[in-house]
This record gives C-alpha cells, structure tokens and sequence, in this order.
C-alpha cells in the first residue's frame, strides 16, 4: 500500500510539472488530470482544494497582461449592441436548455457563460463567485474545449464552401468559438485580415468577462440576503459567509490598464512573461480540477451538461453565421 501511495504521489507531481512546462495546451492538462483522477485515488484531495481556487484567480489575472484596451475598444466600438444581445441571448438560450436537461444550476450557467463571452477564461472567472466545486468546472470546461477542438477543424472548410469573406470569417469565428486560442487556430487557417479581425473582436468580447461577473456576484449576494431575510440560521447564514465579491476582476482590469498605457514603462518587459504565466497557471489548475474527479462524480454528472453545451453552441454558431452572412452583424 505504502508504495502504491508513493507512486500515486510522484505521479501526481510529474503531472502538475509537465502542465507547467508549457509544452502541452490547457485542454490536454485537462485530460491527464481525468485520466489521474479516474484511475488512482487522489494523494492530496484536500490540500489541493484552496490551492485551485487561489491559483484560478491568479491565472485570470495575469491574463490581463495580455489584453490591449485600445484595441478592445476599436474592435468593440461599433458592436456593443449586438455584442450585448447576443451575450444575453446566449445566457438565456443556456438557461433554458439547461432547464430542459436538468442541468444543476452552477454548471449549467458556467457553460452559457463560458459559450456567451470566451470559454475558459469566462468559466475561470465566474466560478469561484458562484461557489462552484471541482466536477462543476471541470464539466463546464471539458465541454468547452471538445467543442473548441471541433471548431478548429470544421469551421475554415465551412467559411471555404459559403465563400465568406475575410473579414466575415474572422468576426463569425470570434462570435461563435468559445476561447481565444482557439479563435487565433481558426482564423489563422483562413487567412491574415481573418486573424486580425477574429483577435480584436474575440479581445472586445472577452472584456464583457468584468461585467458578467459583477453582475453574477450582486445577483448572489442579492439572493443570499433573501435567503437570510427568510431564513436567519443553518445553512443559509453558513453561505452567506463564503459568497464573495470578485476582487480579482479589478486586478485583471487594472493589468489589462497596465499593458495598454504602461506599454513603455520599466516594467513593460515583465507583461508578456507575466501572461505566459498566467497561461500556464490555468494550465496547472485545468489539470489539478481533473485530478478531482472520480468515476462517482461522472455519473453524478449524467450527460445532461454536454448535450446542453453541443445544441447551445450549434444554435449560437448558426444564428451568428447566419446574421454575419445576411450583414446584420458587421464591424
């Protein structure tokens, strides 16, 4: 037993070494960590359980350091009010499909939230407000990332045979494919003004991340105080006291402020290498969240939150295709 516990262990950390190398990609962590998790049992399920929540957090953080406000602004300009709609169309669409489903709540919003703005990021920062444990998130990002995967691949062929335009590619693409990285993939296959335009406008949605979350934590906290009003023991007044406000927003938007007006300033070096940081940092937490999970938690799960995540993204990716084409959407 001893020494199956030590190789559990060395395993354990072999993993969390290799997803921090930078070699592999965060939807690769993700699964060495399901793989782990379904196959050995867990050496450090407790002591890891603070230490992904802290290092969520970090990771969206130092993400900032990677956005140009200006260029957000450019991009997002000429199309927040059908940025705004479709974000709040998408939310609702989950919600209801969740619903029909019977998708739990917490994980049925991350993955709206996460098709809605820019997938992993939106998850990451939405999670810790809304309380969500480690099956949660890994479900909401694990659906996430098949569907990028799959984005990576049919969307160019699909722009190809309806002859869409550059710059109709690369906005289609930053609406309808959920992380960044992915928008980068796809846009890059079909051509460079399809790259520049997909970057921006992706960079301009993924912005709508500080209001959704603030937005998500007052709803919590209102909800909380109902709960209290109603309620003035037990598990109620428990709650009440975990729930909140989302401080790393703020520090996520100041390093955005940071890399966009400090661009010559004496640490300006430091941003790229603080981003990379930030990348790999969700990197290790996507791999330490799938160490979390067992084959209990699986069946728990059901499949309810994949088929709510494939028909959302399928409904969102054609309307916008649909809304590109016919020019109701445009920059």
């Amino acid at each position: 037993m001893a020494l199956s516990t030590t190789w559990t262990k060395q395993l354990f950390f072999i993993g969390m070494i290799v997803c921090a190398s930078g070699y592999i990609s965060p939807p690769v962590a993700l699964v060495l960590g399901l793989i782990y998790g379904l196959t050995l049992a867990h050496p450090f399920a407790v002591e890891t359980r603070g230490f992904v929540k802290l290092l969520l957090q970090a990771s969206v953080v130092l993400l900032g350091f990677a956005m140009n406000l200006q260029q957000v602004i450019r991009a997002g300009s000429s199309g927040f009010v059908y940025t705004a709609i479709g974000i709040t169309f998408a939310l609702l669409l989950g919600t209801g499909l969740g619903l029909l489903f019977k998708v739990r709540g917490v994980p049925s919003f991350l993955i709206s939230a996460g098709t809605a703005i820019c997938g992993g990021s939106a998850i990451a920062a939405i999670a810790p407000v809304i309380l969500a444990n480690d099956e949660e998130i890994a479900v909401a990002m694990g659906t996430v990332f098949v569907l990028n995967s799959v984005a990576l691949l049919i969307f160019p062929p699909i722009g190809s045979a309806l002859h869409l335009t550059q710059q109709q590619f690369g906005l289609w693409g930053a609406l309808a494919i959920h992380d960044t990285s992915s928008v980068v993939g796809a846009c890059a296959k079909y051509g460079a003004e399809a790259l520049t335009v997909g970057t921006t406008v992706k960079l301009a949605l993924a912005l709508w991340i500080v209001p959704v979350t603030l937005a998500t934590a007052a709803v919590v906290r209102q909800r909380d105080r109902r709960k209290r009003a109603s309620k003035q023991a037990g598990e109620a007044t428990e709650v009440a006291t975990k729930i909140q406000w989302p401080w790393f927003i703020g520090l996520f938007v100041l390093a955005a402020v940071a890399n966009t007006y400090a661009g010559q300033g004496p640490l300006a070096e430091l941003y790229p290498a603080l981003a990379r940081m930030g990348r790999l940092g969700l990197t290790v937490t996507l791999f330490l969240i799938g160490t979390g999970i067992s084959r209990a938690t699986l069946k728990k799960v059901g499949v309810g939150p994949m088929l709510q995540g494939v028909l959302l993204w399928i409904i969102v990716g054609a309307w916008t295709l649909e809304a590109v084409r016919l020019g109701w959407i445009h920059l």
